[in-house]
């Protein structure tokens, strides 16, 4: 529907190998052997680790949206009779109540209580069409939150899909991003995971990015490239090696909410099931985690609570 690659196509789902981080296996068996041949050798020892990343899609549900968009919401929200979605409105527009998007606060206080150094992502689309409705990046609270985001976590820039054809739009929204922060932009990834090889990669290039973070499916968890690591990508249409690195990604909550239909006990155990395939490896593991989902949203119910629990009571004690 998005004109993304299906994953029904991939060889990992037809072979049924797509839960798994085969190349990392595969990696092992092949030291093992070389080790039984060559007993003198000596490897250098990878270690778990984890990487917590984020899309703000939607920095806000209410807040710094102007009356406009406001105004058509409620009416909206009214004509559904969604009557505590209008108290909600009224009282977050009143700051009588917090956002339900927002939940800055809460992630630096758990990232500082498990020593976790993530990186967030900001859609930039100067212009709210279609699936690109941000904040407006001229928007004085956003540009804000960005900025105090960039003070003490690493920024990225994330895509819009309107610049997924257009690579001149692509470096506006770097730039954009830059003149924020005051800092090099070189991390990415594309919104709603909008991904075509090997153009994507290409325009990413040639807009001055060095690191990449989109490749997973927008569809289904699980590992697109079959690797829990970091690798160059490698232009095959050009036989080539290029300078852009790739960061894959195995479980996104938009994923398993709205694809897999996944309950928050569910997605609990497909993200510990990840956890100890990649462990068992000393692989990366990369998540992707969406504000709207870790607030107080009450359709994404419990959700936040999967992610606490996952941080303090699994990954803390590896990190």
């Amino acid at each position: 529907d998005y004109g993304r690659y299906a994953y029904r196509q991939s060889l990992a789902c037809r072979e049924n190998f797509l839960q798994l981080p085969l190349v990392n296996i595969w990696l092992q068996d092949f030291k093992k052997a070389l080790a039984a041949k060559f007993p003198t050798l000596s490897f250098r020892r990878p270690s778990f680790t984890f990487m917590p990343t984020y899309d703000i899609d939607m920095a806000y549900s209410y807040l710094h949206k102007g009356w406009k968009r406001n105004t058509g919401g409620l009416i909206r929200s009214l004509l559904k009779g969604q009557w505590s979605r209008v108290r909600e409105r009224i009282d977050v527009l009143l700051k009588k109540r917090k956002d339900p998007f927002d939940c800055y606060e809460w992630l630096d206080s758990l990232h500082l209580y498990c020593r976790m150094r993530p990186v967030y992502f900001f859609l930039l689309a100067a212009r709210q069409k279609g699936v690109d409705r941000n904040l407006n990046p001229l928007n004085p609270p956003f540009r804000d939150l960005v900025r105090y985001h960039a003070a003490g976590y690493q920024t990225g820039v994330h895509p819009s899909w309107q610049s997924a054809d257009n690579t001149a739009l692509l470096g506006a929204e770097r730039q954009c991003l830059e003149k924020i922060t005051g800092r090099k932009v070189v991390s990415s990834r594309q919104h709603f995971i909008r991904l075509t090889l090997p153009q994507t990669y290409r325009r990413l290039l040639e807009a001055g990015i060095e690191k990449d973070f989109s490749m997973g499916y927008g569809t289904v968890n699980g590992f697109r490239a079959s690797v829990a690591a970091s690798f160059a990508w490698f232009d095959l249409e050009r036989d080539k090696p290029s300078g852009l690195i790739i960061y894959p990604f195995c479980f996104m909550d938009a994923n398993a909410f709205y694809e897999q239909s996944l309950s928050p006990r569910q997605a609990l155990e497909e993200l510990m099931d990840y956890y100890r395939r990649i462990k068992r490896v000393n692989g990366l593991m990369i998540t992707i985690w969406h504000n709207s989902f870790l607030g107080r949203d009450p359709q994404y119910k419990g959700w936040k609570e999967v992610y606490e629990v996952f941080l303090k009571e699994e990954v803390y004690w590896d990190m």
